[in-house]
């Protein structure tokens, strides 16, 4: 059902399974919410329209580049002493997980407000974990911070 709604909507596309998956991820947490379970087709349907609006948001952008390990290695030797070892996961690693999804929020294009209110938070305090994260991923990166981001 989810499936057909989708490439009604935007033909068919490789996002389609990307939409499908995350309104199912969408239905699952927001299952507490959900009152009357004779409205479970409505309420899943809104999930839908949700995750349609995100897609036509641009949320679902291509952000991840693939690359072998011979284009790595050519970019190091075009720039010397480039020093590919950037060790992401293990920056990453040192937040917490609400971090990380904060940060993960902020990179799909969702604003401080709505990742607010989707964690229970006031914006004010998303923004001060995204200036803590940065700061903490800047440092175990390595990269000198300037400024007070």
């Amino acid at each position: 059902m989810l499936r057909a709604w989708f490439v009604s909507r935007i033909g068919q596309r490789a996002e389609v399974d990307d939409l499908v998956q995350n309104t199912l991820l969408r239905l699952h947490r927001s299952l507490p919410d959900l009152h009357d379970p004779d409205r479970l087709q409505a309420f899943v349907m809104k999930a839908a329209v949700f995750e349609t609006q995100d897609y036509y948001r641009g949320r679902y952008g291509s952000r991840e580049h693939l690359v072998g390990p011979d284009a790595l290695s050519r970019w190091s030797e075009a720039v010397p002493g480039a020093g590919v070892r950037i060790d992401a996961e293990r920056a990453l690693g040192l937040l917490s997980e609400k971090a990380r999804t904060i940060l993960e929020m902020r990179e799909y294009g969702y604003r401080y407000a709505e990742i607010a209110r989707s964690l229970d938070m006031t914006e004010a305090a998303v923004k001060m974990q995204v200036k803590r994260a940065l700061r903490k991923l800047r440092k175990a990166l390595g990269e000198s911070g300037g400024g007070n981001a």
